[in-house]
């Protein structure tokens, strides 16, 4: 489950990101910090992103950044974190991105389950009313399990 992958210190509420490196950057310091990837997992975020376009952009107003395993990815993993202000991304369906659930996935199956809860969550538009509600990263945790519980 989706839960099984988070944990307090991987949410962060109302970043303030100046554009949607800086967003990537500081959505994923608390994977850096927590152990959970390396600083070259990151940059291979942004490659990516320069080389192939927004692909991590995967619904209106949400990133998934998030690079391969052997990028730099030591444990699995998932946060969330809401921007204070969206920026953009250059998706032209998507932008601007408010949302971002930063995904290190150790290896191509560990994190199936969870990739799957985190559709199923981000397919219920009551989900995000609810993220923009949180005021502390505990209140997410609550609500990501609680939505589960609920699926």
């Amino acid at each position: 489950m989706l839960s099984d992958l988070l944990d307090e210190s991987l949410v962060q509420l109302n970043v303030e990101a100046s554009d949607w490196e800086d967003a990537i950057r500081k959505a994923t310091a608390p994977l850096v910090a927590n152990g959970k990837v390396t600083e070259g997992y990151v940059d291979d975020i942004i490659k990516g992103v320069h080389e192939l376009g927004p692909y991590i952009v995967i619904t209106e107003h949400v990133a998934l950044p998030h690079a391969r395993p052997e990028s730099g990815a030591l444990e699995s993993a998932v946060g969330i974190v809401t921007l204070k202000n969206p920026v953009e991304f250059g998706s032209e369906d998507n932008d601007p991105v408010k949302y971002l659930f930063p995904l290190s996935a150790k290896d191509n199956d560990s994190h199936l389950s969870a990739l799957q809860s985190l559709v199923e969550l981000l397919s219920d538009p009551d989900f995000f009313t609810k993220l923009d509600a949180c005021k502390n990263a505990q209140e997410v945790v609550d609500l990501v399990h609680a939505k589960e519980r609920g699926m």
